[in-house]
């Protein structure tokens, strides 16, 4: 005869009776749409939620691939710590990214498993302390200033897309901006007179004033006379006097980097924000105004920066040379 139960719980067997359904029966893709939605909830900026989207995307191709989703059981409880396991070794042996780009892929599906762990969804969190590929520090791309020429003189300036385009990319010279913070600029944002532009679609959610000088000011002071008025605050904007989107922004570097046959560099809009930091350095700009400008909200990625670019070391080489004396 076996042993009467005890009509109360323990607290392990209270956990059981009380975890939600969605435990057990949650599949993957009510799993990625509950965690967008907390990200919406949470007003995270577009380009993180399109981030997240296409992470929780790939990861789930990949799933599909290799059965555990796509059935009538891809509950989302099943995705085990081996299957992390295994989409890292795809992506790094058959896909060849770069541990870097690994990185990136890591940290967006470490995100909805973490979200999901912390929402109650699912038990055990399979990627719980799950550790990024160990990525050494390598050369940064930047233009060289022969370079920065050719890109800057390829726009015709006897258009008005031209003059906006050179406008555009002489700013993020100027001063290093995310290309997502120089599309989101409004005209009154350009304080001129004050010698600033306010940047308020930063990355860390936090505002900040960025300097211009005198030839960034005339040159704004130009373009904005040719720009008008529009329905639209925004500063750049289409000859059909709408706002330029983010895409197309993107592509400006790429197209007058081709024109100008610019070869062994990304011509983009980031690689003119790494120009910007390198020449700064070397200009003898310090950490903390660094830091200030560029909106990191460490001092990580500019140490990298004095570290790669910063000519204290190579001058003071000249002095203690052992070859000097030879």
């Amino acid at each position: 005869m076996s042993k009467r139960r005890n009509n109360e719980l323990n607290p392990y067997e209270i956990e059981i009776a009380t975890e939600p359904i969605e435990l057990e029966t949650l599949s993957y893709d009510e799993a990625v749409k509950l965690f967008i939605t907390d990200a919406e909830r949470r007003a995270l900026r577009p380009p993180t939620i399109k981030y997240y989207q296409n992470e929780t995307g790939m990861f789930r191709r990949w799933l599909v691939s290799q059965g555990k989703v796509g059935s009538d059981s891809d509950f989302i409880s099943l995705v085990i710590r081996e299957d992390i396991d295994n989409y890292v070794d795809y992506l790094r042996k058959v896909r060849g990214l770069k541990d870097g780009a690994i990185n990136t892929r890591i940290r967006g599906i470490r995100a909805f498993f973490g979200f999901l762990k912390e929402s109650k969804f699912i038990r055990k969190n399979p990627m719980a302390k799950y550790p990024l590929m160990k990525v050494r520090d390598g050369n940064i791309e930047t233009f060289t200033l022969k370079q920065l020429r050719q890109l800057l003189n390829a726009p015709d300036k006897r258009t008005f897309t031209g003059v906006r385009d050179y406008t555009f990319m002489l700013l993020l010279i100027e001063n290093g901006l995310r290309l997502s913070e120089a599309t989101a600029i409004q005209l009154e944002d350009v304080k001129l007179s004050e010698g600033v532009i306010f940047v308020r679609h930063t990355k860390n959610g936090f505002h900040r004033y960025v300097p211009i000088q005198s030839k960034m000011k005339e040159q704004l002071r130009r373009y904005m006379r040719l720009r008008g008025t529009c329905e639209t605050s925004n500063l750049f904007v289409t000859l059909d006097g709408e706002a330029m989107q983010r895409q197309a922004l993107q592509k400006t570097v790429g197209k007058y980097g081709k024109r100008a046959g610019i070869k062994g560099v990304r011509c983009s809009p980031h690689t003119l924000r790494h120009t910007f930091a390198k020449l700064s350095i070397m200009n003898g700009a310090g950490v903390f105004e660094l830091q200030k400008i560029l909106g990191h909200s460490t001092m990580e990625m500019v140490r990298l920066y004095v570290n790669l670019y910063s000519n204290d070391v190579n001058e003071k080489h000249k002095d203690f040379s052992p070859l000097k004396n030879l």
